[in-house]
């Protein structure tokens, strides 16, 4: 008994000691902040340690020193995390890029009910926060705040996240959050706070009234729910992610999926038109500079597409069990029977509910299928882009990202006629293990 109490009061008491520390660090933190510019920020590490641009000042999101967060996540390691195990709750990540149907796939799990919390695309504030001038970002921060962030919000906590939504929220409470009506769960009756006169939500609610959203009763919310998936085109490698796989609080299932990188360019130049611009002037009336920024960019967005599908396809110990890859064409010819693959691998009962929309929404007319819907005539989706698409820019694709299209198994064309005969299928029957 007399060990037992020992060992309880140098546990206060080295909580104490290390409290008073980190009011110490943060006192210090704060005064070193204070005395940053953008040429000389604090070396730190780990989304929670970000610099975030604000109106041209930055702002430390720690006041915590690594050693000493190091110290009290071992203390509250051993009172909590001795004890936990992944139970029946499963978090589902589904990683795309743009333009890959990453929206519609989401569905799949935004329909399944009551029991699932869904987040549509919550990185889009981080990607905007960290944003340089340039128009690009810093991989490797990005990619640790990416992390962090979803660590977060898979464990119910908005507070990272409210970090980087702009404006501010004010007590939690926020009219801007992306695409707030995409998420079913940010929706429920039990998240929808009072309306507000002349307050401006852009992404508002259609299927209720609602005020701005209330972060701690989404917390409160997410909490209550069985399971939680989030959908992000953000993330650009897999291995990135590790820490979520090997957090003993998690139960984190990673579905990759991935598009012909030919039908991917061709949707980006009807969707993003501005953007795309110098695609489509070459596609008009002039050869392909492969030098050039956007064929660098191309490139770059293949490799990293590859180089995460092959650190899934390879199984380490970190990802057995934990990784699939599904290819869009394969969803939107089979749609029912690669949503009930996905459920299976996530461990989640395919519910009639999921049944009923893949049902309705595959079979959309093309008055309501338009660039952003999530209501498709999906077998007609996969060969469209061959009609839109002109020969030379498909070689340009298939020249950069040659070995992207060789693993998802998409067949190369060599001629015009070859790219337009619907006689001839572009899409090899591949199988990718992912038991």
């Amino acid at each position: 008994m007399r060990i037992k109490y020992t060992i309880s009061i140098v546990f206060f008491v080295a909580l104490v000691i290390i409290e008073k520390e980190n009011n110490i660090i943060s006192r210090v933190s704060d005064k070193l902040a204070l005395k940053q510019t953008p040429q000389t920020p604090l070396q730190l590490s780990g989304a929670s340690h970000v610099l975030l641009k604000r109106n041209g000042s930055f702002a430390n999101l720690s006041k915590l020193a690594p050693a000493f967060m190091l110290m009290k996540r071992r203390l509250e390691n051993y009172t909590e995390h001795q004890e936990v195990r992944p139970g029946p709750r499963k978090h589902i990540l589904l990683l795309a890029t743009t333009r890959t149907g990453s929206s519609f796939v989401g569905e799949f799990f935004n329909q399944q009910g009551e029991n699932m919390f869904y987040l549509f695309e919550p990185l889009w504030h981080v990607e905007r926060m960290l944003t340089l001038e340039t128009g690009g970002t810093n991989a490797t921060a990005a990619a640790r705040a990416y992390r962090d962030v979803l660590q977060q919000l898979f464990l119910c906590d908005f507070s990272l996240m409210e970090s980087f939504i702009e404006p501010l929220p004010i007590d939690h409470v926020t009219p801007a959050l992306f695409r707030r009506e995409s998420s079913s769960s940010l929706c429920e009756e039990s998240v929808c706070s009072p309306f507000v006169k002349g307050v401006f939500e852009r992404y508002h609610c259609r299927s209720r009234r609602c005020g701005p959203l209330n972060l701690t009763m989404a917390s409160e919310s997410c909490l209550q729910k069985e399971h939680r998936a989030i959908k992000s085109v953000r993330v650009r490698q897999l291995e990135t992610l590790r820490p979520l796989a090997e957090d003993p609080r998690l139960d984190v299932k990673f579905i990759q999926l991935v598009r012909d990188p030919r039908a991917v360019l061709a949707s980006r130049m009807v969707a993003f038109a501005a953007k795309y611009k110098h695609w489509k002037q070459w596609a008009m009336d002039g050869d392909v500079p492969i030098d050039d920024d956007e064929v660098r960019k191309l490139k770059g967005n293949c490799d990293n597409i590859r180089m995460s599908a092959e650190v899934g396809l390879r199984q380490p110990p970190w990802l057995r069990r934990r990784y699939m890859l599904v290819r869009y064409e394969d969803i939107a010819r089979f749609p029912m029977r690669k949503a009930a693959e996905m459920y299976r691998f996530s461990g989640i009962p395919f519910t009639p509910q999921v049944k009923t929309w893949i049902l309705k929404n595959t079979q959309a007319s093309k008055e309501v299928s338009g660039v952003y819907s999530t209501q498709k005539n999906s077998s007609e989706q996969v060969e469209k882009w061959r009609f839109s698409i002109p020969f030379k820019i498909a070689q340009v694709v298939q020249r950069v990202c040659g070995p992207t299209l060789n693993l998802f198994g998409y067949k190369l064309v060599n001629s015009e006629d070859m790219l337009t005969d619907k006689s001839i299928s572009l899409i090899e029957e591949k199988v990718f293990n992912f038991i």
